[in-house]
This record gives structure tokens, sequence and C-alpha cells, in this order.
């Protein structure tokens, strides 16, 4: 589906009184910060963190308004190199999910606290191969990880969240190892900040980011 063709099907379905979910799971009770998580580092550097849970658009435009986070790049993991193209991945046969790399300073915020922000307002845990209008496996909720301490932090929070029944449904994302992450094309970059008109911003990816200046208040950075 071309950025023209998903703009034009969301602004019709709001018109005709379908659906403009912006894909917030809205939890039970607020989400807790990770029992288990990555110390705080002690002086400045970089890690990388990659996640999908649908459109990137909204997930990147989340985690570039997250204090301590460097660079948030819209992409493709779960596939190959050869196929990482959005209208070929847009088949849903690629492997691939829509995917975005956070690039943050553990000295600023950590591991865990990124993936509380995931669940809490950057997309819905609980929707298996969707999220809101968008739907198919390159959609999917994932976090990929990088490391053994990534795999242990993420395994753990999902666990905490579904023992505490945080969530209305059992919690759908998958934890797996990270083979790759491709870039996504120029356009898709920023594609929330450059457009904040364009209707499918508006009704699905905006909300986002206010929920989390409105939930998130310390770790808010209004960019």
């Amino acid at each position: 589906m071309t950025s023209a063709t998903r703009c034009a099907l969301i602004l019709f379905a709001s018109l005709v009184g379908a659906t403009a979910c912006n894909a917030k799971a809205n939890p039970a009770a607020a989400v807790p910060e990770p029992v288990l998580d990555a110390p705080r580092a002690s002086a400045p550097s970089q890690q990388t963190a990659v996640i999908s849970g649908g459109c990137f658009w909204g997930v990147q435009a989340v985690f570039q308004h997250v204090k301590g986070v460097i660079s948030a790049t819209s992409g493709y993991s779960g596939g190959s190199a050869k196929t990482a193209e959005y209208e070929v991945v847009s088949t849903g046969e690629t492997g691939h999910a829509e995917s975005v790399q956070i690039v943050y300073d553990p000295s600023q915020i950590t591991y865990g606290e990124l993936l509380r922000v995931f669940f809490s307002v950057a997309h819905d845990p609980t929707q298996l191969n969707r999220q809101g209008p968008d739907e198919g496996t390159q959609y999917r909720s994932s976090i990929f990880y990088s490391n053994d301490e990534q795999k242990r932090i993420a395994e753990a929070y999902i666990a905490q969240l579904d023992k505490a029944k945080v969530f209305p449904r059992p919690i759908v994302t998958k934890v797996v190892p990270l083979h790759g992450f491709y870039p996504a094309e120029a356009y898709h970059q920023n594609y929330a900040t450059l457009h904040p008109n364009q209707p499918y911003i508006l009704f699905n990816d905006a909300p986002k980011v206010e929920h989390l200046r409105q939930e998130f208040p310390t770790l808010y950075a209004g960019k």
C-alpha cells in the first residue's frame, strides 16, 4: 500500500464512521515500571533498541519525543536485505515488520524505560498482526533484541505485565533476535513531523505523542 493510498483509506474510514483508532491499548491500570531493568549508565554513551508496533510513522514520532533518545529511524526488520523495500514489505510476505531503530543514551534513559513507553503509548501490544486500521504481519508487535540482556529484560517485562493483568487481553508481542535493521526510504523518515495535517497522522499518530506528553511528562521532550 502506498503512503497516499493508506491516507486516503483512513480518511474514508473516518468519514463513514468506521475506525480512527490510534492503536493505544487503554490498559486497565497504569503500566508499571519494569521490575527487571538495565542499570542507568554513569556516563553518556550510545545503545540501540529495535522494536515494531504497527506503522513506523507513529512509533518513530513517539520516540523522537522521548528524553534520552538520540535518534529514531523508520525501517524494516525480520526479513532479508533484498526485500527491505516498502512496496514489497507491504505485501506481508517478506517476513519484515515495519520497525524503528532507537539510538539512546543509557545515562538518561534505560532500556526498560523505553519498553514502558512502547507498551504504554506507542502501540497496542494485544493486537495480533495489526495496529488500529493497519492489518498484516508487517504491522506485528515485536521486540528485536541484540543481546542477552535485552532479551531477558523484554521477556521479564512481558511476563510482569501479563501477570498483573495490566491489559484487558494477553500481550502478543514477540521477543526475537535482531538479524538486521534496514532503514526505510527517505520519504518515510520523520513522516509525522513533516506531514502533521495529513489525516492518517491526525487520527493515528498525533494522539500517541499527546499520550506520551500526558502520561510521561518527565520523559517528554517537546521537540
